[in-house]
């Protein structure tokens, strides 16, 4: 699914975790954290699936939006969409 974008997502496990990451395939990377290969932090979780995603034309821009969502207002957009 690689198409030269980039993407923010936000992804929920079954126990209610929340993760925000950024790729240039969420697919390939939803399935990566569900076979607990690559990150750390997701292994704690299971059935975990997409809740938000958004489009980005480069790296960087994806960065900073992944960054926001880190902050304390960005953390309240997360748990607004994780209800």
């Amino acid at each position: 699914m690689a198409s030269g974008k980039f993407f923010v997502y936000i992804i929920r496990s079954s126990e209610g975790y929340t993760y925000t990451g950024m790729s240039d395939d969420p697919e390939r990377r939803l399935e990566e954290h569900n076979n607990h290969t690559l990150s750390f932090w997701t292994k704690r979780g299971t059935d975990w699936k997409i809740i938000h995603t958004e489009e980005f034309e480069t790296r960087s821009e994806a960065l900073e939006r992944e960054k926001w969502f880190k902050t304390g207002i960005g953390r309240k957009f997360v748990k607004s969409i994780n209800k």
